[in-house]
């Protein structure tokens, strides 16, 4: 098992932790009570900085819930945290924007991460034509 170097912001932060038996996804919590008008943009703190071991990243997106229960939507649709981002002050964030006046309180859930490895060296091999079975573009399989 992996041992992952954390930092928190404060005591009042909520420690990471799994829900039992629901998701291998960690949920981050907002760390600061933040209020934010439709059209806004805030780089939300999430209280944590953490020295990931090398040849890891970890996948920020958000919750499935957190548009519905707060209006924001996360900028950069899914952030990656690489194993060099661990100084002092390397603190993790969610950049959201509002799509509708929003009240998010300090410890509210508002996405989640896992940790990846990194993905492999990779060499890409130019053809004239690829030769796989057509599945026919996008949209091939239909609505139903």
């Amino acid at each position: 098992m992996e041992k992952i170097k954390i930092q928190y912001l404060d005591d009042s932060i909520e420690r990471l932790r799994y829900i039992d038996g629901k998701s291998d996804w960690i949920d981050l919590r907002a760390a600061e009570d933040v209020v934010l008008k439709a059209g806004e943009f805030k780089l939300i703190p999430l209280g944590v900085a953490m020295e990931l071991p090398e040849g890891y990243e970890a996948h920020i997106v958000p919750r499935s819930s957190t548009y519905k229960n707060f209006g924001i939507i996360q900028t950069n649709h899914c952030g990656i945290v690489d194993h060099s981002y661990c100084g002092p002050n390397d603190w993790w964030y969610m950049p959201a924007y509002a799509l509708r006046d929003t009240r998010i309180q300090k410890n509210d859930r508002i996405c989640q991460f896992r940790i990846e490895k990194n993905q492999p060296q990779l060499v890409f091999e130019e053809v004239e034509r690829l030769e796989a079975e057509d599945r026919g573009g996008i949209g091939a399989t239909g609505i139903r």
